[in-house]
């Protein structure tokens, strides 16, 4: 027994093929769209690169372009089946093609889903990349000189004053490690020298912030040396004073950033899923009441078309024993004498 069975005549078959040839062209522009979004999101990867230049941050991006082109490619030549599905001699060409193509789409259709549930979990791996990026990044903002590392300090700078923040988790995370370079330091100076003598590590640590960490919303001129030491500025006290330099983390702040522009990506995704899900449903329809006219020669004949020829529990039976039959197939071969090398 046939799956959800609708009856035909001519003026529905062909209404039917309008309207999918129709929504093919919808599917054709939603995978522009899914190639376009992947593309907007792999150059805001690149623009931040330094920070996260591993494989798995440009394995998404690079999916949702592949995806947006399988999409445009299969929806064209849908449309083009529907289109000629009006003419019995024009459709016969594609009709043995057919069935493969509608076991690919609905693939297609299962690799978007997987796609989408992708970009919701996206977050959890990019957490990670930034973390490590950013100490890295920070670790070498002070080496403008060094090959590959040159344009840090100015990539960081720009991240920190587009997106408010300072630092991996705060501010405080600049007073950990060294960000001035050592050619802007003098060494004869005591205070270099008790600074540096003082830390194991030999570095010049200092309890102060990058100028782009400073807010310049704050009334104040920015506060970014000495930032633990009240006697330095009058009338200041940095246990309760607001400071005014940004005190959310770059971490917090990029991982806020690209999971909201995910979580759109996802969404959208999802819809060019169900319109894709809708496109395929609509060509088995065409394809069946086609296949089934009662009369083929005579195309204004009434036809059934159907969603699955069989039930569903007995298509998901007919493809398990189909799938076991083939692999007795493979264990015989593999284990006829006649192939056998004779030692």
């Amino acid at each position: 027994m046939a799956l959800l069975p609708v009856k035909f005549d001519l003026k529905k078959r062909v209404k039917l093929a309008q309207t999918v040839w129709f929504m093919y062209w919808f599917a054709v522009l939603a995978g522009v769209l899914v190639l376009s979004m992947g593309l907007f999101f792999k150059i805001e990867l690149r623009k931040r690169s330094e920070l996260m230049d591993n494989n798995e941050s440009h394995f998404l991006p690079n999916l949702l372009i592949l995806m947006g082109l399988i999409a445009c490619s299969i929806n064209v030549f849908g449309g083009k089946v529907c289109y000629d599905s009006l003419d019995p001699d024009k459709f016969a060409k594609w009709k043995p093609m057919l069935k493969t193509y509608l076991v690919f789409c609905v693939g297609f259709n299962a690799l978007l889903l997987v796609t989408a549930v992708l970009c919701f979990l996206m977050r959890i791996p990019m957490q990670f990349t930034l973390a490590e990026g950013l100490r890295n990044g920070m670790r070498y903002y002070k080496d403008t000189d060094t090959p590959g590392r040159c344009y840090m300090k100015r990539t960081l700078d720009l991240m920190q004053i587009e997106f408010r923040c300072c630092g991996n988790d705060n501010y405080r995370d600049w007073f950990e490690i060294q960000w001035v370079s050592n050619r802007y330091l003098d060494f004869s100076s005591k205070e270099v020298k008790d600074r540096i003598g003082s830390n194991v590590d030999g570095q010049y640590l200092m309890d102060g912030v990058p100028f782009s960490c400073c807010n310049p919303s704050s009334p104040r001129p920015c506060i970014q040396a000495q930032m633990t030491n009240n006697t330095a500025h009058y009338s200041y006290d940095h246990y309760t004073e607001d400071l005014n330099v940004w005190k959310r983390g770059c971490r917090d702040a990029l991982l806020s950033y690209y999971g909201g522009m995910m979580n759109t990506i996802g969404a959208l995704v999802i819809l060019v899923t169900m319109l894709e899900a809708s496109v395929t449903v609509g060509m088995q329809y065409v394809h069946s009441s086609l296949c089934n006219l009662a009369n083929p020669e005579d195309p204004e004949s009434e036809s059934e078309g159907w969603l699955l020829e069989k039930t569903v529990k007995e298509t998901f039976t007919d493809i398990m024993d189909k799938m076991k039959s083939m692999g007795k197939g493979i264990k015989v071969e593999e284990g006829d004498p006649a192939v056998e090398t004779v030692s």
